[in-house]
């Protein structure tokens, strides 16, 4: 068997590196010019890292990550809404990584390179198209075709094949709400390994976490992000050549300064220290009934695009790939393998995609904004703890990574 797949970023690679583990050939079409190391920060959650630590991962990962140890829910006044430990702290198997998104990009860049081949990995391939048949796919490039017996499309939120699959489709959707994004080096906050997030999707909202130690563990690179919204979801999305365009940070600051009162980071502080940052539209789409039709499939954006909440874009990219590729190998028909896979994958991350846009488990800040508009003096007068876990964990539990009744994550302590 040979599959083709479509797309070199973060579930592309992750595909072409399972796909090799599980012995099945593969080759990998990525339409830019060069691999490059972009974006800012993200998250992997414990059983997306579990998956890249089976494929020998985990140490490339941690020198260039951070170790996420706790997470911290606050209103827009900076009033804790809810803390927990994370990763191992929590008692998962495998930690949290905060990592720069175009660093986890290039580990498994070169994982990749060094196990199916250079040769193997295709740049300035754009797909224009696909054929197939009882025998085999075809991808349609700009300047020539190549044959397989499977397609996987990790070819994003604007992907060709997805648009083919369901050309009445039309664009993501905005719900209105602009990010800014940014890293910078930058004295350490609270443990040196926390995350923290204010505000929610209803108005604005900030994210703020370390995703290196490469300039010291004093001085973190600091990841941060602010989310302003400034439409009601309405309006079309900006033209897609705006999409992480270079943001202003001028545009940025007067929001930050009427929107968010927090004592543990001075945000403008940390936007003024880097001087630049990124611009883009939260955007998703809405699930689709089907991924797979005949030898081809989606993964990734492709298939499931979601808001950038609850930590969730690349690892479900990274489980899509992970339970893909052990399912072609198993199976001397591609088309039920595929039929299987989506099964399996396609109901778990509607259901995410749908949850995001209630702000997700970020959405306990968004329940006591509404209620507590001015902020509170106690907690428990405004949300209940069992209708704040309810929240938080069921999404854990909806997304894969809850960690059950153990002791670490009833008490706290870490199990490093």
């Amino acid at each position: 068997m040979k599959v083709l797949v479509i797309g070199g970023g973060i579930g592309g690679l992750a595909t072409a590196l399972s796909l090799h583990a599980a012995g099945v050939d593969c080759e990998v079409y990525e339409q830019s010019r060069e691999m490059h190391e972009l974006g800012v920060g993200i998250n992997m959650l414990p059983h997306a890292v579990k998956e890249l630590a089976e494929l020998g991962l985990l140490e490339r990962l941690d020198a260039a990550g951070v170790r996420t140890q706790e997470l911290i829910y606050t209103n827009q006044l900076g009033q804790e809404i809810w803390r927990e430990p994370r990763g191992l702290d929590a008692g998962h198997e495998y930690p949290q990584l905060s990592i720069h998104r175009g660093r986890l990009h290039g580990v498994l860049h070169e994982a990749t390179r060094e196990r199916i081949g250079p040769e193997r990995i295709h740049t300035s391939s754009r797909l224009v198209g696909f054929e197939q048949d009882d025998t085999g796919v075809t991808a349609v490039l700009a300047d020539r075709r190549v044959t397989g017996d499977v397609l996987v499309a990790a070819d994003g939120i604007h992907s060709v094949v997805r648009a083919a699959l369901y050309p009445d489709e039309g664009p993501p959707t905005w719900n209105g709400m602009m990010m800014w994004r940014g890293a910078v080096p930058y004295p350490r906050l609270l443990t040196g390994r926390s995350m923290i997030i204010a505000g929610g999707i209803d108005r604005a909202k900030l994210v703020v976490y370390p995703i290196s130690h490469e300039h010291g563990i004093e001085t973190p690179l600091l990841n941060w992000a602010v989310g302003v919204k400034l439409g009601d979801g309405s309006d079309p999305p900006p033209r897609r050549e705006d999409w992480n365009r270079p943001g202003d940070i001028d545009e940025v600051l007067p929001h930050v300064r009427r929107e968010f009162k927090l004592s543990m980071v001075d945000i403008e502080a940390v936007i003024r220290a880097g001087g630049r940052c990124g611009e883009f539209p939260m955007c998703d789409r809405d699930p689709v009934p089907r991924w797979s039709f005949g030898r081809v499939t989606l993964l990734g954006d492709a298939a499931h695009p979601m808001y950038p909440v609850g930590s969730n874009g690349a690892s479900q990219a990274i489980l899509d790939a992970r339970c893909l590729a052990p399912l072609l190998a198993g199976s001397s028909d591609p088309v039920e393998a595929l039929q299987r896979y989506e099964a399996e994958r396609l109901p778990p991350t509607a259901e995410i995609v749908r949850l995001n846009r209630q702000g997700g488990p970020e959405g306990v800040i968004d329940m006591v904004s509404q209620r507590a508009p001015d902020g509170f003096t106690n907690l428990d007068e405004v949300a209940t703890r069992e209708e704040i876990e309810a929240i938080i964990k069921g999404y854990a539990a909806t997304a894969g990574f809850s960690t059950g009744n153990t002791p670490a994550a009833r008490d706290g302590k870490s199990r490093t």
